[in-house]
C-alpha cells in the first residue's frame, strides 16, 4: 500500500510540474498566401492568386513532450478576377493548430502542425453581381517550419477548404467554389 501511495504521489507531482514548465509566447505573424480556386464553371479565373496576411499569434508549448498549440488572429486578403473586373476578398482567419516541436539545439528546432482554421468575411460580400462570398468558412491546415533563436519561426502550410467559400448565381444553377491556399509565414515571438 505504501508503494502504491508513493507511486501515486510521484505521478501527481509530475503531472502538476509539467504545466508549471509550460511556455506561452506571444508575437506577430505575417506572410504570403497563394490561392488556387477550384470550380466547375469558367465564371471567374481559376489562376493562382497572391495575397498577404498579418496578425497577432500565441504559442503554448509543453517542453517535456514537445507538444503545443498555436493560434493566431490574422487579417487575410487576396484577389479574384473575372471578365468584368477584380475583387479583393478580405477576411479574419483564426487558425488553431496542434503543434509538435523537435529541438535540435538551443538555436534551431523544427515543428509540424495540423488543425482547423475559421474564417470570417470582413469585406464586400457581393462580387460581379453573380458571386457572393460566404460570411464564414472552415478549412484545415497542414504545415511545417523551423524555429530559430527561440524567437523566430519560419513556416509553410497548405490550407484546404472543407466547404465552398463562394456562391455563384448562374442563370441555370447555383454553384460554388473552394479556395485552397499555400502559405509562407514568418513569426516573431516575444
Amino acid at each position: 500500500m505504501k508503494k502504491l501511495l508513493s507511486t501515486l504521489m510521484v505521478m501527481a507531482c509530475l503531472v502538476l510540474a509539467i504545466p508549471a514548465q509550460a511556455q506561452i509566447n506571444f508575437g506577430i505573424k505575417a506572410g504570403l498566401n497563394v490561392s488556387k480556386l477550384h470550380l466547375s464553371e469558367d465564371i471567374v479565373s481559376k489562376d493562382n492568386r497572391a495575397g498577404f496576411f498579418i496578425g497577432p499569434t500565441a504559442d503554448f508549448t509543453l517542453p517535456v513532450l514537445g507538444l503545443g498549440i498555436d493560434g493566431s488572429i490574422l487579417y487575410n486578403q487576396f484577389g479574384v478576377d473575372s471578365d468584368t473586373g477584380t475583387s479583393t476578398k478580405k477576411s479574419i482567419e483564426i487558425p488553431i493548430n496542434l503543434k509538435w516541436n523537435i529541438g535540435f539545439s538551443s538555436l534551431i528546432g523544427a515543428y509540424v502542425a495540423v488543425g482547423p482554421q475559421f474564417g470570417f468575411n470582413v469585406g464586400d460580400r457581393l462580387f460581379d453581381d453573380i458571386c457572393e462570398f460566404k460570411k464564414s468558412t472552415t478549412s484545415f491546415n497542414v504545415g511545417a517550419g523551423l524555429k530559430l533563436f527561440s524567437h523566430l519561426q519560419v513556416g509553410a502550410n497548405y490550407n484546404f477548404a472543407l466547404k465552398d467559400n463562394v456562391k455563384i448565381y448562374d442563370v441555370e444553377a447555383l454553384t460554388g467554389f473552394k479556395q485552397n491556399t499555400w502559405q509562407v509565414s514568418v513569426a516573431y515571438l516575444f
